[in-house]
């Protein structure tokens, strides 16, 4: 008996030290910032790593250990690590001051509201009916479907009866685009920043009291091996419309399955280049991707904005049969009081325009060595 409890014992020590070991790992990796997909997608799981974190955690101070210093660094270590994931997730729970604040306009306000439907449906994913239901029932002014190809065209353009503003970029490679607003489209166009084969959607929609909205929709490709070595050209192209929203004096959106997370350095970046609102700051992280899989679901999916405006609703919605939850946000349209809610995001200082620089120089020459 003695001999089978310390072999579990022994056995108990080693696992705590393995995943405890990975989880200090992955959390140390994405510290230094460098583009490969192995690193960048560590990004991704900090809840997840929270939880093995702690797990090992009270795994290794519940067994019995000889002290040593080894030992004591090692839980130090953990406590640290958690401490730090903790910190970079912890803005996207209830715990922390919401970044936009709540519309005070009437609900019914429509000439002043502006809501999105934002669906990355999953172009293998040949049931239409479920996004269709979602716009039927919500009926928001702009639709941005991602990963759209002819069929998913074919689909959804029965609903150009009440979305006739219309521009498209269907495509058989996962990145095609539409977009079908019910409100006027304003000099729309769909653009390739840096893939010649990934579009994004850049225009402006016209509220119905009259105020124009500058958007920009993209879809970049993901730090991922089947896609991309590394996350150059996905932070290059985001990088360089933070860049162009910098001149944007008006009311500003960016929307879209932009393969990162909000807490990562990359994301953080373009908001303080932007000078964009996170919504789920201080409301929570509304997971969009894995639908499929509870435990390993991060939020991919993301509506960001300007302080122009306050908000009146944000969900994710029901499974439509792809691997992401589409989300839907209605924003109401309250420049009064726009400091307020700007003077809560940092501003990009001289450090911050240098390194967006280098990044998107990095991601330019990703794309002329043709790397994928």
């Amino acid at each position: 008996m003695p001999t089978l409890l310390s072999a579990m014992l022994t056995t108990g020590h080693w696992a705590v030290w393995i995943i405890g070991g990975a989880g200090l790992l992955v959390t140390l990796l994405p510290v230094f910032r460098q583009t490969a997909w192995w690193i960048r997608i560590c990004d991704f799981p900090r809840l997840q790593i929270v939880a093995a974190l702690l797990l090992s955690l009270g795994a290794a101070l519940a067994l019995p250990t000889p002290r040593s210093f080894g030992n004591s660094l090692f839980v130090a270590s953990l406590a640290v690590a958690v401490v730090y994931q903790f910190s970079r997730i912890w803005p996207y729970t209830p715990l922390h001051r919401k970044q936009v604040s709540d519309a005070s306009r009437p609900a019914d306000d429509d000439a002043h509201h502006l809501s999105i439907i934002v669906a990355n449906v999953l172009m293998y994913n040949r049931d239409a009916s479920r996004l269709l239901g979602h716009i039927s029932h919500l009926r928001p002014d702009v639709v941005l479907a991602v990963e759209t190809d002819d069929w998913w065209l074919s689909q959804l353009q029965r609903i150009e009866k009440d979305y006739p503003y219309t521009c498209h970029a269907p495509l058989p490679n996962t990145y095609g685009m539409l977009v079908f607003s019910r409100l006027p489209l304003v000099e729309p166009q769909i653009r390739y920043i840096l893939d010649p084969d990934i579009p994004s959607f850049h225009g402006c929609v016209r509220l119905p009291s009259g105020v124009t909205v500058n958007m920009h929709f993209l879809h970049p490709k993901p730090p991922a091996p089947q896609e991309s070595k590394n996350s150059a050209r996905r932070d290059a192209e985001l990088l360089v419309v933070g860049k162009v929203i910098q001149h944007h004096t008006g009311p500003t959106i960016v929307a879209g399955d932009l393969n990162d997370v909000a807490w990562s350095h990359t994301s953080e970046l373009f908001r303080r280049l932007s000078r964009l609102l996170d919504p789920r700051i201080g409301r929570g992280l509304l997971p969009t991707f894995h639908a499929d899989y509870k435990l390993l679901r991060w939020p991919l999916d993301h509506v960001f904005h300007s302080a122009h405006f306050r908000l009146q609703d944000l969900r994710r919605l029901t499974h439509i049969g792809s691997d992401h939850y589409p989300i839907y946000i209605r924003l109401s349209y309250e420049p009064q009081g726009w400091q307020e809610q700007e003077n809560l995001l940092e501003a990009a200082d001289s450090d911050d325009h240098q390194e967006a620089e280098e990044k998107i120089e990095e991601g330019v020459e990703d794309v002329a060595a043709g790397n994928e």
